[in-house]
């Protein structure tokens, strides 16, 4: 059942299929992109980007990078995994944003050969805790 007044927040999660080569791997990359993206997207800093580089000689099968960005609004998440080119990216945010114009901004980034995005409203009785507070105590 949906609020009268909307969700807490909203998240969209995009998985980044066959990348271009590189990109993965690519530090200064990826924290542009995090950097950008807030901008782009109309959302607010809470902080600059942390990106890390996994270990790929401890964890082959994880290397690559993974860093995200506090926002005022939430957060935004890269992982990257360069020995199959894929890229996810978690965009959460308490207000609404433009789901197509954060695609097509990993698409100008990364260069995927196929996006799957699934999109999720979160605390979708958040704005009515007063009545969902009141329905649990009558339980």
């Amino acid at each position: 059942m949906m609020t009268k007044n909307g969700p807490f927040g909203y998240e969209l999660l995009l998985d980044l299929y066959g990348c271009k080569p590189g990109v993965c791997d690519n530090l200064a990359l990826c924290y542009t992109f995090l950097d950008d993206i807030v901008g782009f997207l109309g959302m607010e800093k809470q902080a600059p980007p942390c990106i890390f580089k996994s270990d790929g000689v401890r964890f082959p099968d994880k290397a690559g990078l993974s860093g995200w960005v506090p926002l005022i609004e939430s957060s935004i998440v890269i992982h990257t995994l360069s020995l199959k080119d894929f890229i996810t990216v978690d965009i959460y945010c308490c207000r609404s944003f433009d789901q197509k114009k954060a695609e097509e901004f990993c698409r100008r980034f990364f260069s995927p050969q196929k996006i799957e995005a699934q999109f999720v409203e979160r605390g979708i009785h958040y704005n009515d805790a007063g009545a969902v507070a009141k329905e649990l105590a009558h339980k």
